[in-house]
């Protein structure tokens, strides 16, 4: 407990640490009606409790009916944590295959609430959101990553519109967390070596988020040198030697500390390990030790072990956002043999190997320790699959074994509860299948005076944060008056917050400022546009974007249309998503690997007008918002903005602003409340985490658990087996030949779209079995240079010593090709592609 409270109010203590009052408004309401004031300002029912009157918690421990509804609340929680969900429903299912005993999932950062600040923008929101999910449906999983003392930075402005970087000290013991403890309540310590004999030591604070324990390491601790201690300073800061500590941590660290956790509580070891991003990609190397050691089994051995039970998720849609390091480095921290006892360094170094050899690749050793891979939207995957083809010589990007699950978003947290009411909802499943249907009961009118009211809160809370703001900036509070009247809550308004990388394009609005002007101050149909985001503090380029953006808004003839808010963060963002009726992404595509802020605005009612990148490629249909086309081919960076800048002014011009006041006699806009409509129902089910941790658990745990359930059987047989295979596979793999393939066919004329025909080929499978290989023939349209184009694969079979044959349905009419190719072949790989083997005629 972080407060003493009267014997009476003790419920409180369970409610205000776990983590899923965050998504829960009944356990919100509770605290807040203890001095509903005083939470709003905190947001945090852990600091309210130890700031409200001690007459305060005095009167509420003689409060009958709130101790009743204390008690209803515990007890709900209770409920929650306990009771079998779509998890354990799933697992009795035995047809379906054992679901892991449990799963880890390693962050870096994780954006669960802004009373937790451990995370810097989308990817630790995602993280948060999948094990929110992970939660509501009952998956069994332990979250794992490193505590930030002074999180990410928070910004402010300077008076000439540069972004000013401040770092406060957290102290954890304030936060909702608890520090893991050893049964003689000393605090639990992980351990890793670093060079010159020295020790990183890290304690373990738990953050309870639903059902779901939270590890977060912290290394702020008595015995740690200066240096050491400051591992877990800041998020994303410091040079390369920082960072690798901390990726050592976060994933050496991490595996240790999730093994003390699961000894110290019984949480079931897990069997799956999930890499969210590489950085904590070091984990696999960990798993790798604890098996060489404890089971006698050589390098090889272990890695097939490890590779079975690991998921490796990739965010990066451009190489040269990989996580690097100098390989020296890595020597550096492994080549003593202390870190990872038993694990040779040139073993390690050859798992991050690149085409350049001085330099080691976190996400190409994620992709080497991992037998599942994904990116984060089917574009994604696809760029992902291009981007890494290389580890995979012979094989067309669309065979690449990384596939793809588009992220998703928890609606409880980012649903505004007005809507969840309207639309009938359940507060802590709402939209786990989508937005309830509604249409028969809820008027256009109903649901466009909410959409109004969430959007008169947002020209509130625009308000506020504009005088704030410029106050932080050094202005007199008798020059602004003016903010009184910022924003109109009956004006068109258009939302681009998020993290301000180049690629991000936030100035593109400002590509031909008079027509921006214009749009903003139409005489009938104005837009306002609000502005939010951070740059990494060392990208000089971002700041730079941020402040062009500043000095126009500055400007006394737009100000009150646009503005910049200063300090994204959650709790600007959830009235952002809500208050905004058109949310907008302009991305140089395809380098938005998802991108999920936009759903959020879906799921609240708001129109996305995005470029066709991340998620909006494929979930876009022409009438649940706008698609800003793209200049594809243009290879003049500066042209290409010009043109989609262009398309950008015109799409808002002559189509959403006409749309948004095109009113009935009602004065609802029956056109705009159509698509907002259609976005709720279609888009409802598709943007929720709980569809995406669904998708993970059908699709890369179950057959994860299940592949590593045949690896250590009958003492890691499997692992050993496949071990085996490889090494006798790599010296015959260069003799095998394909040669004499034939096309069976009576006469031309039985080529014919559905017809079957036979192919043949003889093949010298240099002291190879069968067995031992894959045999496919592929057939595909034939390309402008001859490359097969749309290929399908089937299986051939042996019919006589050194003769394969299989049967091809003609796929399609014109000119076809075919091939005939040799893969390998093993019952503990996952695709054929797995080994990046192939031989073709």
């Amino acid at each position: 407990m972080h407060a003493s409270l009267p014997e009476p109010l003790a419920g409180l203590g369970a409610l205000a640490t776990n983590l899923r009052w965050t998504w829960h408004p009944p356990t919100r309401d509770l605290f807040a009606s203890i001095d509903d004031v005083l939470f709003r300002r905190l947001k945090d029912p852990l600091r309210m409790l130890t700031t409200v009157a001690p007459e305060r918690l005095e009167e509420l421990a003689a409060d009958a009916d709130f101790l009743d509804r204390t008690r209803a609340a515990t007890e709900d929680l209770q409920r929650y944590l306990t009771e079998p969900r779509w998890y354990q429903r799933r697992a009795a299912g035995e047809e379906y295959g054992r679901l892991p005993e449990a799963v880890a999932y390693f962050s870096m950062e994780y954006g669960v609430t802004e009373a937790l600040p451990n995370y810097s923008g989308g990817l630790g929101v995602l993280a948060a959101d999948h094990l929110k999910a992970a939660s509501d449906l009952g998956v069994s999983m332990i979250g794992v990553g490193p505590l930030y003392r002074a999180g990410y930075f928070r910004q402010s402005l300077s008076l000439d519109g540069w972004q000013v970087e401040h770092y406060p000290v957290i102290d954890p013991s304030g936060l909702p967390l608890e520090l893991l403890t050893e049964p003689d309540g000393e605090p639990v310590l992980v351990g890793v070596a670093m060079p010159g004999g020295r020790d990183l030591r890290a304690q373990i604070w738990m953050a309870r988020v639903g059902r779901i324990p939270l590890l977060l390491l912290d290394t702020d601790v008595d015995g740690n040198d200066e240096d050491l201690r400051r591992v877990t300073d800041r998020l994303y800061g410091g040079d390369a030697d920082h960072r690798i500590r901390q990726e050592i941590l976060a994933g050496i660290g991490g595996v240790r500390a999730v093994r003390r956790y699961c000894a110290l509580t019984g949480h079931p070891r897990p069997e799956v390990f999930h890499t969210n991003e590489g950085h904590a990609g070091f984990l696999g190397l960990e798993r790798m030790r604890e098996i060489l050691a404890a089971d006698g089994l050589e390098f090889d051995e272990a890695l097939s072990a490890v590779r079975a039970g690991t998921v490796f998720t990739t965010h990066t849609p451009v190489s040269a956002g990989i996580d690097r390091f100098p390989a020296d480095l890595v020597h550096r921290y492994f080549g003593d043999g202390r870190l990872l006892p038993g694990v040779d360094v040139r073993r390690v170094l050859g798992l991050g190997a690149e085409d350049n050899p001085g330099m080691f690749n976190m996400a190409h050793m994620g992709l080497r320790l991992a037998q599942r891979a994904n990116g984060v939207s089917k574009l994604h995957g696809r760029v992902s699959r291009r981007i890494f083809a290389r580890l995979w010589p012979g094989f067309d990007d669309d065979e690449v074994p990384i596939s793809s699950v588009t992220n998703g978003v928890h609606g409880p947290t980012w649903v505004a509860r007005e809507m969840t009411a309207l639309l009938g909802g359940n507060d802590e499943e709402w939209g786990h299948d989508g937005a309830p249907s509604a249409r028969d009961r809820v008027t256009d009118q109903q649901l466009w005076d909410l959409r109004r009211d969430l959007r008169s809160k947002l020209v509130a809370e625009v308000r506020r944060r504009v005088r704030e703001a410029w106050l932080q900036r050094g202005a007199s509070a008798l020059e602004l008056g003016w903010t009184t009247s910022v924003f109109d809550p009956d004006v068109l308004t258009v939302g681009f917050a998020r993290r301000v990388p180049t690629y991000k394009r936030l100035t593109l609005m400002l590509r031909d400022p008079d027509r921006l002007r214009a749009l903003l101050l139409d005489d009938d149909r104005p837009i306002q546009v609000v502005v939010a985001g951070k740059s990494h503090p060392a990208d000089e380029g971002g700041k730079q974007l941020i402040q062009q953006i500043v000095r126009f808004v500055d400007d006394p003839a737009v100000r009150h249309r646009i503005v910049f808010l200063p300090d994204y963060d959650m709790a600007m963002a959830r009235y952002l998503y809500r208050g905004c009726d058109v949310w907008l992404n302009n991305p140089t595509r395809p380098l938005e690997a998802c991108g999920t802020s936009g759903m959020k605005s879906a799921l609240n009612g708001g129109l996305n007008l995005s470029i066709r990148d991340g998620w909006w490629d494929e979930c876009y249909d022409g009438s649940n918002g706008w698609a800003i086309p793209t200049a594809d081919g243009v290879t003049d960076p500066l042209l290409r903005d010009d043109l989609e800048a262009a398309a950008l002014y015109e799409l808002l011009g002559q189509q959403v602003a006409p749309l948004f006041y095109d009113r009935g006699p009602d004065g609802v806009p029956e056109g705009w409340m159509s698509m907002v409509w259609h976005t709720l129902e279609t888009l409802g089910p598709r943007v929720q985490a709980s569809r995406m941790v669904r998708e993970y658990v059908e699709s890369y745990y179950l057959p994860a658990a299940t592949m590593v359930e045949a690896a250590i059987r009958d003492g890691y047989a499997g692992a050993r087996d496949l071990a085996r295979y490889r090494t006798r596979l790599h010296p015959h793999w260069r003799k095998v030949r394909v040669f004499d393939t034939e096309l069976l066919v009576d006469s031309p004329d039985s080529l014919v779209v559905g017809k079957e025909v036979q192919v043949r080929a003889r093949i010298d499978l240099a002291g190879l079995e069968p067995s031992d290989v894959e045999v496919q023939a592929v057939v595909g349209r034939v390309g402008d240079v001859d490359e097969l184009e749309d290929p399908v694969t089937v299986p051939m079979t042996p019919t006589e010593i050194g003769e394969f044959r299989g049967s091809v349905v003609l796929p399609r009419a014109g000119a076809l090709g075919y091939t005939v190719r040799v893969l390998p072949r093993h019952g503990l790989l996952a695709s054929p592609a797995e080994l990046g083997k192939v031989v073709l005629p």
